[in-house]
C-alpha cells in the first residue's frame, strides 16, 4: 500500500511534500473514480455518442457541454436516490438480485425499460408496472412519480 501512495504522490502536480499527506492524496485519487465512471458512461455504445457526426467546432463544444450537463443530472439523480435509500434504511435489488442501498441510476433506468403508457378510446393505462417498480418509485422525487399514475 505504501508503494501505491508514493506513486500517487509523484503523479501529482503538487511537489511540496508537506502540503498533502499520502492519505489525503489517496482519498482525493479515489474520489476521481465517480467522474471516471461518468465519462465511461458517455463512451458506452448504448449512449450512441459515437453516432454523432459534427464538424463545426462550436457544435462539438455544444455537444460536449450538453453531454457533461446530462452527466451532471444523471449523477445528481443517482445521489438523490442513494440518499433516500440510506435515509429510509432501505434497499433495492441489483443486477444480481441482491439488496443494495447504492444502485446505479443506469440499473434503475433499465428496470423501468419495459413500462408503456397506453391510451385506448380515451382510457389511460400503464402496462408492465409491478410492485417492485412502485417500491423503487417511492425513493424517487414526486416529479418522477407523477409519470406512473397507478402507484
Amino acid at each position: 500500500m505504501k508503494i501505491l501512495v508514493v506513486d500517487l504522490f509523484y503523479s501529482s502536480n503538487i511537489l511540496d511534500t508537506t502540503q498533502l499527506k499520502p492519505t489525503e492524496i489517496l482519498r482525493i485519487y479515489k474520489e476521481q473514480q465517480s467522474t471516471e465512471r461518468g465519462f465511461r458512461f458517455i463512451k458506452d455504445p448504448l449512449f450512441f455518442a459515437d453516432s454523432l457526426f459534427v464538424k463545426n467546432p462550436e457544435r462539438v463544444e455544444t455537444m460536449m457541454m450538453l453531454m457533461a450537463l446530462c452527466l451532471l443530472v444523471y449523477n445528481l439523480g443517482q445521489r438523490q436516490l442513494r440518499i433516500a435509500l440510506k435515509t429510509q434504511k432501505a434497499t433495492v435489488k441489483n443486477q444480481l438480485n441482491k439488496p443494495t442501498e447504492s444502485p446505479t441510476l443506469r440499473w434503475i433506468f433499465q428496470c423501468f425499460q419495459g413500462i408503456h403508457f397506453l391510451i385506448i378510446q380515451g382510457v389511460h393505462r400503464i402496462l408492465n408496472l409491478t410492485e417492485s417498480h412502485c417500491r423503487i418509485l417511492q425513493f424517487l422525487p414526486h416529479a418522477c412519480q407523477k409519470y406512473y399514475l397507478l402507484c
